[in-house]
């Protein structure tokens, strides 16, 4: 058992804005189990500037949790030119709703649009899956 099991990894703060995207809707009417869906779902866009803060790469599986759950997807590069330190972005899916509040202050709704949590690199941990 090497030394670096003991060492803690760096968590940061983040808030998560989940949309809606014509591909991943496209590949949930072919199959919500489908390799193409996790694919595409199963990712957070992370502004370029924090990912280098983070230590994180393109691709690299990263642990997103907070009170409500926790996940492991894959990282990648947000795609928008303006910065948006501490924000980052998911697809509407179960890999984002596994992080929403149950908390709906009295609508009936959660809230899928500003989503505490931590984020910090896996270590040797797979992508969540929700296959069956």
């Amino acid at each position: 058992m090497g030394f670096g099991k003991f060492l803690s990894i760096p968590e940061y703060d983040i808030t998560i804005v989940t949309h809606r995207d014509i591909f991943q809707n496209t590949a949930l009417e072919s199959s919500r189990f489908a390799e193409e869906y996790e694919k595409l779902s199963a990712v957070i866009n992370i502004d370029r500037q924090d990912m280098e803060k983070f230590g994180i790469t393109d691709n690299d599986p990263v642990v997103v949790r907070n009170n409500f759950g926790k996940i492991i997807v894959l990282a990648q590069g947000s795609g928008y030119e303006e910065p948006h330190p501490g924000v980052a972005y998911m697809l509407n899916s179960p890999w984002s709703n596994a992080l929403v509040s149950n908390e709906t202050g009295g609508s009936g709704v959660p809230s899928f649009k500003s989503i505490k949590a931590v984020i910090s690199k896996a270590k040797d941990e797979p992508v969540t899956t929700f296959r069956p």
